[in-house]
């Protein structure tokens, strides 16, 4: 696949995903039923003008942006900072949406805290605020053995998530992005990745208890799943079970978007993770043009694609 199509299909795949969800953002699915989100409108929940994107974007361009002067986990954590400070990589020019584990580990860093240990914890500390900016880190990583992969993700996930299970949710989403990135199809991608998802977390221990959270997406077709059984909140093993459910059962990045935005609830982030796979998947080309065209920050967000490809390109001809 070529990595600067993968980058921009993935960066844009996010925000149009996103920008989809933002009006709709806390409606029920039975409401998205009788008025379904069809294109990038405006207004709504937040009262944002249309092709507005929420932290979920912002976050992740502010993770890309770091990256293209190389992995710094101090560099990205300043990046976050600024963006709920200053207002950086926002879409136009003001935050109006932040989860609440993202706000208090940035709290945690002002007081000093390492970045990689700013995260929660515990339990409750799932919510899906390291999954849903996580993407760009696939084209640092893509070529780094499994164990180095792993170790870089839980780093950057815990910047603001540090329990295991949004680590691992990072990790499932990050290493079936590369299964694409290699050129596997969708499905044949998902099979690969439950032996190896599965061999390497035991080989690196993580408890059974743990690993039953993953069960729908390693021992069963998520797929097969009726939407009823799909839930859409902010919980992260939500997220992405939604997310690979909405890609795997359609045949477009426009078809895959719109059925994650229309099941409900936490819109823009189901938006957001399933643009990502399905930008990535179906290349820049095969994102609708009138609803790339509408995305706030269109043109930096190429600029930012590009600077981050021309860095991959650099380092990797060291």
């Amino acid at each position: 696949m070529d990595i600067l199509n993968a980058i921009k299909g993935t960066l844009f795949g996010v925000a149009v995903g996103d920008a989809l969800g933002v009006p709709v953002e806390f409606k029920s699915r039975d409401y998205l039923k009788q008025f379904p989100v069809n294109d990038i409108i405006g207004h709504g929940t937040y009262n944002q003008p249309p092709g507005t994107f929420s932290d979920d974007s912002s976050l992740t361009f502010c993770l890309a942006e770091a990256l293209t002067n190389g992995y710094d986990l101090t560099q990205i954590s300043n990046n976050f900072l600024r963006w709920y400070k200053e207002n950086y990589w926002t879409a136009n020019g003001k935050v109006f949406d932040i989860g609440m584990a993202t706000e208090n580990a940035l709290f945690n860093i002002l007081d000093g805290v390492k970045p990689e240990l700013a995260g929660g914890t515990n339990e409750w500390h799932n919510g899906n605020g390291s999954l849903m900016r996580i993407s760009p880190l696939l084209f640092y990583i893509y070529k780094k053995p499994i164990q180095e992969r792993f170790e870089i993700i839980k780093n950057v996930s815990s910047i603001t998530h540090g329990h295991i299970r949004s680590i691992i949710s990072c990790f499932y989403y990050l290493e079936y992005m590369l299964q694409l990135l290699n050129g596997s199809n969708n499905l044949i991608a998902y099979n690969n990745l439950k032996t190896l998802f599965l061999d390497f977390l035991n080989s690196i221990s993580i408890s059974q208890s743990e690993l039953r959270n993953f069960d729908r997406l390693i021992n069963y077709n998520i797929f097969e799943l009726s939407e009823n059984d799909i839930e859409s909140s902010g919980y992260v093993i939500n997220t992405l079970e939604a997310s690979m459910w909405c890609f795997l059962r359609t045949e477009s990045y426009q078809e895959a978007v719109i059925k994650a935005v229309n099941l409900g609830y936490d819109t823009d982030t189901t938006g957001c993770v399933t643009g990502g796979i399905a930008g990535l998947y179906y290349g820049i080309e095969n994102i609708p043009k009138e609803w790339k065209n509408k995305i706030f920050k269109c043109d930096e967000i190429e600029d930012l694609a590009e600077r981050l490809y021309n860095k991959i390109v650099i380092e990797e001809s060291i």
